[in-house]
Parts: C-alpha cells; sequence; structure tokens
C-alpha cells in the first residue's frame, strides 16, 4: 500500500475516533518508528489536522468528519421544508459479542464490596486482553457484563471468527482460573455472539453523548444468546455459524424463542477451533469447476461469423457477479481492437418501466446531446444524423421519441400512439440494421432483467432481422430473467457458471500482479469466494491494498496474523474499500442514490462540495475502480463497475440519509434539469418516492403514466399509475386524496384494458373505484369518464342490465350538467345496450336522439375524452338496427352518411369502429362481395394502427364472406382464426356465423353445436337480438342434419322455426320476421301446405315498404310466386 493511501486511512480513523495511540498504529499499519514520524509530519505539520499528545497519542483537531450533513437539502418555501440534521451513523454488517459473570449476585453476598471490586476487575482486564488480541473494540461495560464489537471502526475480513476466538479464549481462562476464596465456586462466564445489520454512529446528548453507539437487535439478540449459554461456554447465532462454518467444531444448540425476540433462532455450541484442518472441511461440495476459455472462443467464433455476414445472438446468463460483464468487456476489447463498432446499452432498475430508456441514452450519447445545446440544435444533429441513412422523413418520431420538437417542414405525426410505437420500432431498427450493413458492429445489453417491453419487443424485432447482417448482439442477464428467444441457428445461449479452483488461482494471480500473496491466502480467497468472479476480484484486491502479507493458519495459541481487510463476505469487502477511501466514500454513495450510471453535471448539482472536492473524490473512486468514467469535462459521466458496488454503497446509508439525498436530487432535478424531468417523469417520481415525500411523488406518477400511454407503452403505463396509486394510501381520506386517487383510476382504465383485457378484474376494480371516488367527492367533471369506462366493463362482460343502468345514469348527468356531447355519446350507449337485448325500437329513438344532438365539428373533442368519436359510430349502428326493423333503404342512407363523415374525422380508431359495424349492414344485406371488401379494409387498417381486435373482427366476417361465395373450407378457417384472436363480434353474431359457414362445408353436426352454445350464452347474458336468427339457423342446420333424435327432424325444425318468428315479432325485428318466415314457408311448401305458406308469408313480406331490391325480400317474392 502506498504511503498516502496510509495516511487517508489513518485521518480517516483519527477523525472518526479522536484519539489513537501510536502502539495501535505501529501495529494496525506495520509502521515502523520512521514511519510514525513521517505520519505525524504529515498530519500534524503539513495537514494542522491533527497534535500529539505526550509522545504517545495522535488527538483530532481538524473540521468535523465529512458525513451526510455534507449534502444540505436547500429549503424551498412551496415545495419543501429545511430537513432535520441527524447525527452522523452508518449501516453495516457487525459481530457483537457480549459477556456476563455467572451468579454475580449470589457472589456480592459472599464477598466485601472491594474484594468484588478487584475480582470484577480481574474478570474485565481478562476479557479486555482477548478482545484486544483479536482487534475487537470494547464498547462498553455493564456492571459485571461487557460489549464488544468485531467489524466496527475497521472491518476486518474475519470478524466473526476473531469473535468466537476472543469468546473462547475467554471461557477457557476463567475454566483455568482458580477460586478467590477456598470457600467460593470458581468465576465462571457466559458469551453469547450475534451477527446482523446495525446502524453505528453518534448517540445521546451532552456528556452522555456516545460516538460509537449501536442501534439494531443485534446487540440484543447477542445478550439474549449469553443467558441460555451454560457457564465458560461460548454460544452463537445460525448466522455468524455461517461465517466460521469450517473453521471451529460447533454443535446445535435448539432454536430457542429467546426474551423478546419473535421468531426462533438457531443456535450453536461453539466447542473449540479446529486444528490443522482445511477450511473446506466444515463446508458443502463446491460449484463444479467451469473456465471462461470456452465462453471467450464461442464470443470471437460468433463474431467471426458476423464478420461474413451471418449475423448472431449470444444470450449471456448468470448470476449477480458471476462474470457477464467481465466476459463483455473482453469481447469489447477484442472489437475495438480491430476498429470495428460497438454500442452499449444498460438496463436500469429505475427504469424499468420507462419505454426505450436503453435506447434513448444510446441516442443521446452517440449524437453528443448535451444540456447546453439548444433544442434546434439537437434537432440538426439528428438530422445529420438520418442524412446519413437517407431517413429523414423519420425525423418526427426521433423527436418525439426525444421530447424534442419537431421542425415545422416535416408532416405532424397523424397515427395512433401504438402505431407511431411500431414505426419507431422499425426506424430504429433501420438505422441499426443499416449501420451494420456500412460496417460489422456489437450491440452489447446488460442487464436485461431490467428491461422496460417496449426495450425487449425492439430487442425480438432486432433478432429477427438479425440473420442476413453483420451484426453481433449479446444480451446479458441475471437468473430471474426469462428469455423469449429460443435458442435457434442463430441464437447461442450461455450460462456462467463458477470458476474452477485453478482458474481461481490463476485469476488471483493477475489481480494481485506483482504482489506476491502466500499459498495459505489464494486458499483463503478461493474457500472464500466460491468461484464467483465479482468475489474473487474484489477480495483480492482488499487484501492488496491492505499492503501485508497473511497467512491462514492459526497456531495453539489461538494467534492469528490475517491480514485486514480481507471480508468475509463480498458485502464486507465492498465495506471495507469504501472505509478507505476517505472523503470520496460520501460520493460514491451519492452516485448510487444517482443511479448505476449518473452524470457529473448532476452529482456536481447535488453535492455542496467544491468542484475541486468532487473532482477529486471522483478520481479515487475511478482509480479504485469502484467507478468506471465516460467522456471527460462536465459531460462525463460515471457508471459503477458492478451493480453490487452500487448496492453495497447505497446499503450502507441510514435510511434517512437515502431519504435526504433522494429529496436534495429531485429537487435539483427539478428546478435545475427540466428537460430531463420532462422527458423522464418517473425518475423524478421514484427519487420523491424514495424521500418519501408522496405528496409530490404522485403528480410525476400521473404524468409519467400518461406519457407512456401516448406511447402506446401500456405496460409502463400500468406501473406508473399504479405506483401513484400504492403509495396514495400512505395519505389521510381527504377529498384532495379522493380527487387525486380518481384521476389516476381513469388514467389507468385504458392502458389496464389493454394489457389485461376486457372485461378482467383488474379493469372492473379501476373501474368499480373510479365510481365509488365520483360518489365520496360528489359531482365532478370526472363522472362522465367514470360511468363511461365502467359502462365499457360491464357490457365487454355481457351484464347488460348494469351497463344499461350506468347508460341511464350517464344521461342524466349530462343533462344536468348541458353536456351535449356527453349526452349523445350516453344515447348512443344505451342504445347499443338496449339492441343487444333485443329492444331495437328504443334503441332507434335513442340512436336518433344521439345523432341529433351530434355535432361532427366537436369529433376532435369527442376523441380526447372518450378515445373515440362516439357519435359518428352511431350511424353505422342506427343503420343495422334500422335494417332489423325493417327498414332497408333507410338503414343504407344512414350508412352512407356516417361513412361520409367518417372520412371526414379520419381518425383511425373511429374509422375502425364504423367499418366494422359498416360491414355487418353489408352482411345482414347478405352482399358477400362487399363484405369481403370492407372486412379487407378493415383488416389492413387495423394491422397498420395495432387493433388487434378489430383485425380479427375483418378476419372474421371475411371468412363469412367467402364461405357464402362458394370457398367454404377458406371461409370456416378464416372465422375460427378470427374468434381464436379475441375478435371484437357481437355476442349472438358469432355463433351465427360459425353455423352457416359450417352449414356450408357440411359439417351440420359442428354447426348445431355453435348454435347451441351461442344460445346458451343468449340465455344466460340477455343478448336476444340476434336470438331469432339463431333458432332459424338451428332449423335449417335440423333440417339437413343426418342424426335422428327423439322427435322428427321435421316437427324440431318448424318448432325453431316458429320459435324465431315468435321471437322476431316480439322485437319487432321485421326482417328476421322475414327469414324465419321464408324458413317456414319452404318446410310448409315441401310438405304440400302451399296456401298456408303463402299466407304466412305474404303478411310479412307485404308489411315491408322499401328494401325490395335487398336479397331477402328478392328471395321473398319469389318464393310467394312459387306459392300461387
Amino acid at each position: 500500500m502506498k504511503f498516502h493511501d496510509i495516511i487517508e486511512q489513518v485521518r480517516t480513523l483519527l477523525q472518526r475516533e479522536s484519539r489513537l495511540s501510536y502502539r495501535m498504529l505501529k501495529r494496525e499499519f506495520a509502521l515502523n518508528d520512521e514511519d510514525i514520524e513521517d505520519l505525524k509530519a504529515e498530519l500534524i505539520d503539513a495537514k494542522r489536522v491533527a497534535a500529539d499528545e505526550d509522545g504517545k497519542v495522535l488527538v483530532w483537531v481538524g473540521a468535523a468528519p465529512v458525513s451526510s450533513s455534507a449534502f444540505q437539502v436547500p429549503s424551498s418555501p412551496q415545495s419543501l421544508t429545511s430537513s432535520t440534521q441527524h447525527p452522523s451513523g452508518e449501516r453495516r454488517q457487525l459481530t457483537v459479542m457480549f459477556c456476563d459473570v455467572v451468579g454475580s449476585t449470589a457472589l456480592s453476598t459472599q464477598l466485601d464490596p472491594e474484594e468484588l471490586r478487584e475480582v470484577i476487575r480481574a474478570y474485565q482486564k481478562v476479557c479486555a486482553a482477548a478482545i484486544a488480541r483479536f482487534e475487537g473494540y470494547l464498547a462498553k461495560y455493564l456492571g459485571d457484563g461487557l460489549l464488544a464489537y468485531f467489524g466496527y471502526p475497521l472491518a476486518h475480513e474475519d470478524d466473526a471468527q476473531r469473535a468466537v476466538r476472543a469468546g473462547l479464549e475467554i471461557a477457557g481462562a476463567f475454566r483455568e482460573m482458580p477460586p478467590q476464596k477456598e470457600s467460593l465456586q470458581p468465576l465462571q462466564v457466559r458469551i453469547g455472539i450475534h451477527t446482523g445489520l446495525v446502524v453505528v454512529g453518534e448517540m445521546g446528548a451532552g456528556d452522555t453523548r456516545e460516538s460509537m453507539a449501536v442501534v439494531g437487535e443485534t446487540p440484543n439478540i447477542a445478550a439474549r444468546l449469553q443467558e441460555i449459554a451454560g457457564p465458560n461456554t461460548v454460544v452463537i447465532s445460525a448466522t455468524t455459524q455461517r461465517l466460521i462454518e469450517g473453521q471451529f467444531e460447533s454443535q446445535p444448540f435448539g432454536s430457542p424463542l429467546l426474551k423478546g425476540i419473535d421468531t426462533p433462532i438457531a443456535v450453536y455450541h461453539v466447542q473449540s477451533e479446529r486444528q490443522g484442518t482445511s477450511p473446506l472441511a466444515g463446508r458443502a461440495i463446491l460449484t463444479p469447476f467451469v473456465g471462461r476459455e470456452q465462453e471467450v472462443g464461442l464470443l470471437f467464433d460468433r463474431w467471426e461469423q458476423v464478420k461474413e455476414g451471418r449475423g448472431q445472438v449470444v444470450l449471456l446468463g448468470g448470476e449477480p457477479g458471476i462474470g457477464k460483464s467481465r466476459l463483455a468487456y473482453i469481447l469489447r476489447e477484442h472489437v475495438t481492437s480491430e476498429g470495428s463498432l460497438l454500442y452499449e446499452a444498460r438496463c436500469s432498475p429505475y427504469h424499468q418501466h420507462s419505454a426505450l430508456y436503453p435506447l434513448i441514452e444510446v441516442m443521446q450519447r452517440t449524437l453528443l446531446l448535451t444540456r447546453q445545446d439548444t433544442n434546434d440544435e439537437k434537432v440538426l444533429k439528428l438530422e445529420r444524423a438520418l442524412a446519413l441513412y437517407n431517413m429523414q422523413e423519420t425525423l418526427p418520431l426521433f423527436t418525439a421519441l426525444l421530447s424534442l420538437p419537431t421542425p415545422p417542414q416535416y408532416p405532424p405525426l397523424n397515427v395512433t400512439p401504438q402505431k407511431q410505437k411500431e414505426r419507431t420500432l422499425q426506424a430504429l431498427l433501420q438505422v441499426m440494421l443499416a449501420q451494420a450493413e456500412r460496417q460489422a458492429t456489437v450491440s452489447v445489453w446488460e442487464d436485461l432483467h431490467w428491461a422496460d417491453p417496449s426495450s425487449l419487443e425492439f430487442l425480438s424485432l432486432l433478432i429477427e432481422q438479425l440473420p442476413m447482417t453483420k451484426l453481433l448482439l449479446v444480451l446479458t442477464f441475471r437468473p430471474e430473467f426469462t428469455p423469449a428467444w429460443k435458442p435457434r441457428s442463430h441464437i447461442s445461449q450461455l450460462v456462467l457458471n463458477r470458476l474452477g479452483k485453478k482458474q481461481v488461482e490463476v485469476m488471483i494471480e493477475k489481480v494481485a500482479a506483482d504482489k506476491e500473496l502466500s499459498a495459505d491466502v489464494v486458499e483463503q480467497i478461493r474457500v472464500k469466494t466460491d468461484g464467483v468472479p465479482l468475489f474473487v476480484e474484489e477480495l483480492t484486491k482488499s487484501v492488496v491494498e491492505a499492503g501485508r502479507q497473511v497467512t491462514g493458519n492459526e497456531g495453539q495459541d489461538g494467534k492469528t496474523v490475517a491480514a485486514l481487510g480481507i471480508p468475509a463476505t463480498l458485502q464486507e469487502a465492498l465495506l471495507a474499500r469504501l472505509d478507505r477511501l476517505s472523503t470520496a466514500r460520501p460520493v460514491a454513495q451519492l452516485g448510487a442514490t444517482l443511479g448505476r450510471e449518473f452524470s457529473y453535471e448532476l452529482l456536481h448539482a447535488v453535492f455542496s462540495l467544491s468542484e475541486t472536492e468532487v473532482q477529486t473524490a471522483l478520481t479515487k473512486l475511478v482509480e479504485a475502480e469502484i467507478l468506471y468514467q465516460r467522456g471527460s469535462g462536465h459531460q462525463t459521466r460515471y457508471f459503477f463497475k458492478h451493480a453490487l458496488i452500487q448496492d453495497t454503497a447505497y446499503q450502507s446509508l441510514l435510511k434517512s440519509t437515502r431519504q435526504q439525498y433522494h429529496r436534495q436530487i429531485a429537487q435539483v432535478l427539478q428546478e435545475q434539469f427540466p428537460a430531463t424531468t420532462e422527458a423522464q417523469p418517473e425518475l423524478l417520481a421514484h427519487h420523491y418516492t424514495e424521500a418519501n415525500l408522496i405528496e409530490h411523488a404522485i403528480p410525476y406518477w400521473q404524468q409519467a403514466g400518461q406519457k407512456a400511454v401516448e406511447r402506446s407503452a401500456n405496460v409502463e403505463a400500468v406501473a406508473h399509475l399504479t405506483r401513484g396509486l400504492e403509495l396514495l394510501k400512505a395519505l389521510p381520506g381527504t377529498p384532495a386524496r379522493a380527487h387525486q386517487e380518481l384521476t389516476l383510476q381513469l388514467a389507468l382504465a385504458l392502458p389496464l384494458t389493454v394489457t389485461k383485457g376486457y372485461g378482467t378484474p383488474e379493469v372492473e376494480a379501476a373501474a368499480t373505484r373510479a365510481l365509488e371516488l365520483c360518489r365520496q367527492v360528489g359531482e365532478t367533471p370526472q363522472l362522465i369518464p367514470a360511468l363511461f369506462n365502467a359502462w365499457w366493463f360491464y357490457l365487454f362482460r355481457s351484464e347488460f342490465q348494469t351497463a344499461r343502468e350506468l347508460a341511464e345514469r350517464l344521461i342524466s348527468v349530462a343533462q344536468r350538467v348541458d353536456d351535449s356531447a356527453a349526452l349523445a355519446v350516453a344515447h348512443r350507449l344505451l342504445a347499443q345496450v338496449l339492441y343487444l337485448w333485443g329492444e331495437g325500437v328504443s334503441a332507434r329513438t335513442h340512436l336518433e336522439q344521439a345523432l341529433a344532438l351530434y355535432n361532427p365539428q366537436q369529433s376532435r373533442s369527442l376523441i380526447a375524452r372518450f378515445g373515440v368519436d362516439w357519435g359518428v359510430n352511431g350511424f353505422a349502428i342506427l343503420a343495422h338496427v334500422l335494417w332489423v326493423l325493417g327498414y332497408p333503404d333507410q338503414a343504407r342512407t344512414r350508412k352512407r352518411v356516417g361513412l361520409t363523415v367518417v372520412q371526414e374525422i379520419a381518425h383511425p380508431l373511429t374509422t375502425a369502429l364504423f367499418w366494422g359495424w359498416d360491414s355487418h349492414v353489408h352482411q345482414v344485406l347478405r352482399e358477400a362481395q362487399a363484405v369481403q371488401q370492407r372486412a379487407e379494409a378493415l383488416i389492413a387498417l387495423s394491422n397498420e394502427q395495432g387493433f388487434p381486435q378489430w383485425s380479427a373482427y375483418g378476419i372474421l366476417i371475411r371468412g363469412w364472406s367467402l364461405a357464402m361465395q362458394g370457398q367454404a373450407e377458406d371461409g370456416l378457417n378464416q372465422i375460427h382464426q378470427g374468434l381464436s384472436r379475441s375478435a371484437s363480434a357481437p355476442p349472438g353474431l358469432r355463433g351465427a356465423l360459425l353455423a352457416e359457414a359450417y352449414g356450408k362445408t357440411g359439417q351440420l353436426e359442428e354447426g348445431l353445436t355453435a348454435v347451441a352454445q351461442e344460445l346458451a350464452a343468449v340465455n344466460k347474458n340477455g343478448a336476444r337480438w340476434w336470438e331469432a336468427e339463431l333458432y332459424r339457423l338451428k332449423g335449417e342446420l335440423t333440417l339437413q342434419s343426418k342424426v335422428q333424435g327423439p322427435r322428427s327432424k321435421v316437427e324440431e325444425a318448424e318448432e325453431c322455426f316458429w320459435k324465431a318468428i315468435e321471437i322476431a315479432q316480439q322485437q319487432q325485428a321485421k326482417s328476421l320476421e322475414l327469414r324465419a318466415a321464408m324458413s317456414l314457408a319452404r318446410l310448409w311448401q315441401q310438405q304440400g301446405k302451399k296456401t298456408e305458406a303463402h299466407q304466412l308469408l305474404s303478411a310479412v313480406y307485404h308489411w315491408f315498404t322499401e328494401g325490395f331490391d335487398t336479397k331477402d325480400l328478392q328471395e321473398a317474392k319469389a318464393l310467394l310466386d312459387t306459392l300461387l
């Protein structure tokens, strides 16, 4: 270790302890007298932070330690209040020993107080000597008990072992100690040891202030363990046992329920230290040995294939620290040495729901976009980059992605959010492939377990296009992530296992470089790291930085010379490295709070220290390889070498300090980085959430959700909005909270429906909760969308009574607030429920009222409020209703008017809904060719804009048209395809279309089954609008069926036809009555009942006053002529 590093460590330790003896410093840092004089010259004379006391003690006289107080949160009168300052402290793992005298009360009755005092002093002397020998810290005396820490103020690599050794030495000493008087029993002790998380630091006030007080259950557990120990024995917890396993002989001591501890704790009785045995003796079998040569070879081989034009994907999985990043780094070095192109994308746990975050970050770095750039300058850089690939027309997609304004010379994006997302992904894909076409390229994506859904979607698209490109895609992830991409000819998967003994030894040698480590030390590192490369690397560095040779062998006297700083676990190793960073440690902790990767600009804005101090600290962190650095000056970005290092630095902070840091970060982002908060409101929401400033966080989660909806990133939207709703639960139940929750629930409705599906419990919960909130807060403008969302849910659940009540309530509300646009929508919603219920006459009335209120000039407003122009959609539904009621010409007229308006509006989703109903109008008019044309247009539009359910309906209705035009098998297959894709077909219609197609293919029993299933659903949900047609089809299929039931087919078919006629008459559905009458008339004609048949059909036919050119009426006229 360099002398400069020793000075920094001594300074940090002295700053913390206030007083240090030179004897301790010599032992701790292996210093001689000359080193001590140099140390005094530096700290006393040069830096003036210490003073000498009698040539024996070094005393701190400098400034207070750099702690959380270095980060002062500026107060804001409107948003934030100044924070309460807390004493410095930290969270860390600590091994605590509690030792107490057995029978001290009885002893006090047998000894004179002065004699008792001498006994206690002798006891304390033995304990203190043992604790000091193993470099523990005697924290305090508690009567005849004492408390000792192992692992603080300085951590050792074997603190748990040191505590146990000290305990065994104390117990052994008292076993051999003679009694104080012949009449007394020998003095005995009990010792309890436990390892766990604590908060350690200053506590108290005035003269009672403690500089190293420990808070947490760890000391309590150690004390309770002491109580159950036998005389002169050491009892430890299972946690400590795991850390000393293989070093000591110990036996299970049960799992008692300790006083004051809620759950039982497994306990062990330590008998002795193992002598002359390997630490492996008490361990489980190690992971099988696996090297890295094969993995590196595979990567290099795939790279060679890529250079030949055969694109490759490598899926690289493994546990944290197993070497994924190291393997990717080797590939990067190899590729860049050849002058090839490399792109690196890193997924972030803070941005798991930020759509395309890794790609946005890559673009910003690649384009060199800086905060100093104006929006125009950023757009210019983007234009120049796209020009390289002749992709200037895609600039609006990229400006939207980067939250930049689109120049006026570019046409606006008049597409749905879903389509915009698809086009953006395609444009990103085009750029990536175009670059790879120019030059062989490697793209490394790290930490895919934190990837957002949209990024994973992009990767899926990229992987499909990869085989014929010069692109190598390397994806790393942890075991909790399951790749969606199965191994194929161009996809390879690697799962990294732990290193074997030989590989660990080679790695230790390389990390240690010119520092020679003994075979014992190498073996200790190998055993403790269990072959995990990160563990090996970090632990070896800790040994090297300790600056002294160590040995793992123990003498009979129990002494150890194990090196300082060799931790027992990775957490302790990283804490030891952070301990040695001095003033750089708070910078590492703040950086960890910012994220895995952070900019110098943001760090410096948050940190209250000078630029020089911040730069010095960052330089130390980079030199220590805690951080990596990219760029220079104010554009420098830093990222933690390993996520585990970031986690360790972050978790070492007190929770109160974490909240303070998050609070300041949020305020700085809001005040100084408006572009970042505008583009990534979820980032600000995260920091406010972690700062426990819930009321500040919730609006940003809402904003983040709305932005995600605009990008069709519905999964992310649900996550953001749900997080906001979860936070609301912590707020008191005020009217303001109810209003805020209502806003979130309403925003959640659309993305939740898209991601979970219509009629799911999640959608129901959101819809019903929004209504409940409206009841709580009273009449508000939000009641209208709340009622609409609930209506939509219950309609798709076929709960028509509830849907009807909601529509009627919506009419009442719209009338009360004089909202004509909402009233038009409400009438249209009620009409749809009534129509599906078979109340066509009432449905017609409400549709005509809706259209009377409808103003096409308000179309954009309707779309903004309800997602679609439900007014114009009423034309198509009214056309269908008019046909059913017997007015085919009026139906055509209404349809044509609506089609004209739809074309003028040119809104994709509105058009899709209109074309869906329009195709059904053609279907009931039996215009098969027109149905096919409209269906194909609907499919094309839906596929282009991303409307899967309407695309499925188009396929369904096209299948029917093909079946009617002689392509029965193809048509039937398409009907099944549409149904399997959850086509948006009204209940009743699906079974009817399927039954007709089955009839055309001669699959009569299948057709009857389809009708039976649909009629069962009708009886359950009450959707009787198509019931008459279902019974008519049942009769037709029954007549053709070869299966004979208990009754004759003729009788059963005749009953079905009569049932259809009765239902149609009840519903005044004249067109359906005409069809049923024709079917029954044909049957009677075959039975010779021409007169009855003519009388039946003539009565219905002559009711009509229009539509005589339609197929149904033409067939009816022809049939009547044959019955004369």
